[in-house]
């Protein structure tokens, strides 16, 4: 019977400790943060340039507090948006999402898809977060409206970054781009946008919604300044550590010590290396619906100081 007893006791602790972490998991994921970098890669003498990169915002028209913290993102006063996709995670979220960017729209802006962007999530085991990338796509479930919602961002004049090269003035800045559709998916389409980066431009940027090496190494051979990405949700689930934290996994086969942050890619390369850039990849705004925690990763917008080099 002292066995039985111990048994029960140690299974409803272990069950006390479990709720515990599931509670503050829940809460974290609500816990919105702006994260901030200062990147040396304007020409010199130039005036900086505020960049608001955002992703995984996974939006479903109940989630009020989200769409009120978006809103408030324009009191940032930046210079550009950069939107890696995966906005939306309901079928009625397109005009939500519009709503919530408000005046941001009216920013000049860029912006790429992810695949929950084009499928509806699917109920999922949050802890998978933990696991290198098994392959499967959630492609097989109805389509969402991403199509209505290119057509919202691009009518508010941000510029389409789907397997295309483009250009835009940003101030006294000229800005160069590529972008690739989700390589998650494998929708990238790598001939379509390869070759040198714009020499004349003052900066050149690459978007992607999944850091995938394979659009990393090509954007930084072609000689993109900076690529911008998203996807990782930071790995979601982390160790906490003395000093920080430790991601899992990606969901790519981005290492895990890059899943969130600002980065050199390759990863051994330093500024000014010939055929490298630098890497940002956001943690993102929110998660799959119905696996919505985060430990050790508050979901995040990313302001990007942008400064003259020397």
């Amino acid at each position: 019977m002292g066995f039985v007893r111990a048994l029960l006791r140690t299974a409803a602790l272990g069950g006390l400790a479990g709720a515990g972490v599931t509670s503050y998991a829940l809460w974290e994921a609500r816990q919105y943060t702006v994260r901030r970098y200062d990147v040396r890669v304007l020409p010199a003498g130039m005036q900086p340039l505020r960049v608001l990169h955002l992703t995984d915002i996974h939006m479903t028209p109940g989630q009020t507090r989200k769409q009120e913290w978006l809103r408030s993102l324009a009191a940032l006063s930046p210079d550009l948006v950069i939107d890696t996709g995966d906005n939306l995670a309901h079928r009625r979220a397109v005009p939500v999402v519009l709503d919530s960017l408000g005046p941001l729209l009216d920013v000049p802006g860029v912006f790429v898809h992810g695949s929950n962007d084009y499928f509806e999530p699917g109920l999922r085991n949050p802890f998978g977060y933990l696991l290198p990338d098994d392959g499967k796509r959630y492609d097989h479930t109805p389509q969402l409206p991403w199509r209505e919602l290119s057509a919202g961002l691009a009518g508010a004049g941000w510029l389409d970054l789907t397997n295309r090269r483009a250009g835009l003035t940003v101030g006294e800045a000229t800005l160069a781009f590529a972008g690739v559709d989700d390589p998650h998916l494998s929708y990238d389409d790598l001939p379509a946008v390869a070759g040198p980066a714009d020499a004349t431009a003052d900066l050149r940027l690459a978007v992607a919604h999944a850091p995938y090496l394979r659009v990393l190494d090509q954007f930084a051979a072609d000689g993109y300044d900076a690529i911008v990405a998203g996807h990782t949700h930071g790995g979601q689930v982390r160790l906490p550590l003395p000093g920080g934290s430790r991601a899992y996994a990606t969901n790519c086969d981005l290492e895990p010590a890059r899943a969130r942050g600002l980065s050199r890619h390759p990863a051994d390369s330093r500024p000014g290396d010939p055929g490298s850039s630098w890497l940002e990849v956001s943690a993102g705004i929110g998660t799959n619906p119905y696996s919505r925690v985060r430990i050790a990763c508050r979901p995040e917008a990313v302001l990007l100081t942008l400064l003259p080099v020397g």
